[in-house]
């Protein structure tokens, strides 16, 4: 026998050992993973200025000794939770926006009741959103608001944006907002008219159930709740691995139901007829034509987005009516794009420099 075969002869009770201590310790924190409850998420300390059906409207106590003149409103998907962007300390977005001297307002979703399946388009983009912004203005004492929409909350800014381009929306910062439904292609498939009868679902059940709205979601990346769990199961030993998949999977997980009326104009409208692209949409009698938008604005998109594909986003810069605006394409997926270690080190700064310099 060789010197290197002895060798590796004599390495193999060491690696015995270590494969069986690694295993000791899986065991023991997949204990700890199933006993314990996860980490405490949207803690930033805010103020609750508003709550009115399905709508809430929060404003995060400034930190700050100098704070820039325009707040912020953030208008939140209407599928997703809003502590997305308020993780743990040192993981948030509205503690990084906050210790810059932004003056933060959130509007933030609950699941509608029952009765408020009836709730349309219009009572989101020409109530909603005019209520914040109004309730902004006067709590802070300014006329002028950046209004900052994630993903389908980009959408609805778009359309508040085109109502209301005289103002009082100061600047514009959409994260992941598709414009081009037709390249939205699974969702396409999904709510093909020929197959979806869209009217028998929202007259039977109301508002959409979010099993439903999760479920289409999941078939994007059909093996990705899987990979995730073996995942988990590898580096279930690694404290800061658990403690950001349980953050983002409960997230990913926390999926709001859809009012019904509200989901039947986004299919119809939106999937079927593309009126946002086609410049042919209106809300409430209203055009929204988005070429009207003349605000500053900001389109962050990921690279690896496989819910909204750049295809679907990319024609929102091209149709906007701004002559300061401005696409950044950023490493990442339609999540890791706004929040974890991927948005800290790239999108974060980069909204701080654009934003900065329009606050004032």
């Amino acid at each position: 026998m060789n010197a290197a075969a002895d060798l590796d002869l004599q390495s193999i009770p060491d690696r015995i050992q270590s494969e069986v201590q690694r295993a000791i310790q899986r065991s023991i924190k997949g204990v700890e993973y199933i006993s314990s409850a996860g980490p405490s998420l949207g803690s930033t300390p805010k103020d609750i200025l508003q709550v009115r059906g399905t709508m809430n409207l929060y404003h995060y106590r400034p930190i700050a000794d100098e704070i820039y003149r325009v707040p912020i409103l953030i208008v939140m998907a209407t599928t997703n939770r809003g502590y997305i962007l308020d993780m743990v300390p040192g993981q948030s977005f509205i503690e990084f926006l906050l210790k810059r001297g932004y003056d933060v307002y959130m509007l933030d979703w609950t699941a509608p009741k029952p009765e408020e399946k009836s709730l349309r388009m219009e009572d989101y983009v020409l109530d909603f959103i005019p209520d914040c912004v109004s309730r902004v203005q006067r709590d802070s004492g300014e006329t002028d608001v950046t209004v900052i929409g994630y993903c389908f909350g980009g959408v609805l800014s778009l359309l508040y944006g085109s109502i209301f381009a005289d103002g009082p929306m100061k600047n514009l910062i959409c994260f992941t907002t598709p414009v081009d439904f037709r390249e939205m292609k699974l969702f396409q498939n999904f709510s093909d008219r020929r197959y979806f009868d869209v009217d028998r679902l929202v007259d039977s059940v109301g508002n959409v159930p979010p099993e439903m709205i999760l479920s289409s979601f999941e078939m994007l990346r059909p093996a990705s709740r899987a990979a995730s769990q073996l995942q988990l199961w590898e580096n279930i030993w690694n404290d800061e691995y658990v403690k950001s998949y349980r953050m983002f999977d409960r997230w990913a997980t926390d999926t709001l139901p859809l009012a019904g009326e509200y989901f039947r104009t986004i299919t119809k409208d939106l999937m079927w007829d593309n009126k946002l692209y086609n410049d042919t949409m209106s809300v409430g009698g209203r055009a929204a034509d988005i070429s009207k938008i003349k605000a500053p604005i900001l389109h962050a998109v990921a690279e690896h987005d496989h819910i909204v594909p750049y295809d679907a986003a990319k024609p929102l810069i091209q149709k906007i009516g701004s002559i300061d605006k401005e696409e950044v394409m950023l490493k990442g997926g339609h999540v890791s794009l706004v929040a974890g270690a991927n948005a800290i080190k790239r999108l974060w700064p980069k909204l701080d420099s654009w934003l900065g310099e329009r606050s004032t």
